[in-house]
C-alpha cells in the first residue's frame, strides 16, 4: 500500500494524489492539513522497528502493509487542526504531532520519498555546498560572513557581479548586490550573510525521481526566475538534455543525501561550464510540469507503485 503524507491543499500533494488516482494505484492519505484531527496513530517500537496502525477518515492501515511513502510537510498556512488553541499552543501541538509522524517515517523499512534526514543539509547552504562539490559538481565562489569589510572586498573582487541569498532552508528571493545593499553592509555584523558570484547563462532545474531525471532549461531576464512575473519579466521553460557527467553527478548527489525525490538548481555559463547552487529536498515540481509537460508526477507515482506489493487494477485485469 502507498501512503501519502501531505496537505491536500498543497498543489504538489494534490497533483501526486491525482496522478495515483489516474493511474489506478491504491493509496491512503494522511492529510497533514487536518492532522492529527481526523487521524489516529497507535505505534510502538519492537526490535528497532515500528509496529502499529495509522488511521484516517474511513480507513485503517497496519504499518506492515505500507510499501512506499510520499511525504511533503506543509507550512502553517495549510493547517486547520487545533483551531481552538492559542497560536503558540497550536504551533506546539502541531509540532509535537508532526515530530511523532516524522520519527515513524524515518524508521519505516520501505521507500520514503523523502525522509526528513535526507533534507537536513538544506538548512545549511554552506554544508550543502560541500556535499555538492563532493558529488562532482562545481559551485560558484561564495562568502558567508559577518564582517562588513570582508563582504565589501568580496564584492569588489568580483567587479560587483554578486548576488545575496538565504543561508538556511528559509526561502529567499535572490537579488543582485547594488548600491542600496552596499550602503547597508554594516548590518551584516548582526547576522551572517551569504554572498555569491553572479554567473551569467541559462538556469537548469533538474528533478531526480529515483534514477529518473528531468532537466528543464529556463531562459529569463530575471535574476530569480521564480519571481519573474512579480518583476514583470518573462521566464520561458523547456525540456533539455544534460551532459552525461553532469547527469551522473546529479544522481550521485541525490543518492548521497538520501533523497529519492530532489530538485537541483544548475547554471550553464556561456563558455559551457556547469555550476550547482543547491538541492531542494521538497521541490515544487508542479511549476515545471505544467510549463513543459514533463511527466514528473507520473514518475513519482510509478516509483511508489513499483515498491507496492498490491497490484494496481490495471495489472489485475491484465493478469
Amino acid at each position: 500500500m502507498i501512503l501519502v503524507c501531505g496537505a491536500i491543499a498543497d498543489t504538489v500533494t494534490e497533483l501526486v494524489c491525482a496522478r495515483l488516482v489516474d493511474c489506478g494505484f491504491d493509496f491512503r492519505l494522511v492529510d497533514l492539513g487536518r492532522f492529527p484531527r481526523d487521524h489516529a496513530m497507535d505505534v510502538s517500537w519492537s526490535s528497532g522497528r515500528p509496529e502499529g496502525v495509522l488511521a484516517g477518515p474511513g480507513w485503517r492501515l497496519d504499518l506492515r502493509d505500507i510499501d512506499a511513502v510520499f511525504a511533503r510537510w506543509p507550512g502553517p498556512e495549510t493547517r486547520a487542526g487545533h483551531a481552538e488553541l492559542e497560536p503558540q499552543q497550536r504551533l506546539a501541538a502541531m509540532s509535537e504531532c508532526d515530530g511523532a509522524l516524522m520519527d515513524l517515517l524515518e524508521e519505516l523499512p520501505c521507500l520514503v520519498m523523502n525522509r526528513v534526514a535526507g533534507g537536513l543539509s538544506n538548512h545549511s547552504k554552506p554544508l550543502q555546498a560541500l556535499a555538492i562539490e563532493r558529488a562532482g559538481l562545481a559551485t560558484p565562489r561564495t562568502l558567508v560572513t559577518t564582517d562588513p569589510d570582508a563582504a565589501r572586498d568580496f564584492v569588489q573582487s568580483l567587479g560587483g557581479a554578486v548576488i545575496y541569498k538565504s543561508i538556511s532552508g528559509v526561502r529567499s528571493i535572490v537579488r543582485r548586490v547594488g548600491k542600496r545593499q552596499l550602503a547597508r553592509l554594516a548590518l551584516v555584523r548582526h547576522g551572517p550573510c551569504q554572498l555569491q558570484e553572479y554567473l551569467p547563462g541559462r538556469n537548469v532545474r533538474v528533478h531526480t525521481v529515483g534514477d529518473a531525471l528531468f532537466a528543464t532549461a529556463i531562459v529569463s531576464d530575471s535574476v530569480d526566475y521564480r519571481y519573474a512575473s512579480r518583476e514583470r519579466k518573462s521566464a520561458a521553460l523547456e525540456p533539455t538534455d544534460l551532459p552525461a557527467d553532469i547527469a551522473a553527478a546529479c544522481r550521485r548527489l541525490a543518492r548521497r543525501l538520501g533523497l529519492v525525490l530532489s530538485g537541483i538548481d544548475l547554471k550553464q555559463t556561456p563558455d559551457g561550464r556547469w555550476y550547482c547552487f543547491e538541492i531542494n529536498p521538497a521541490p515544487g515540481f508542479i511549476y515545471y510540469e505544467r510549463a513543459t509537460g514533463q511527466p514528473i508526477s507520473l514518475a513519482v507515482a510509478e516509483l511508489l507503485q513499483s515498491r507496492s506489493r498490491a497490484p494496481s487494477p490495471a495489472a489485475s485485469v491484465e493478469a
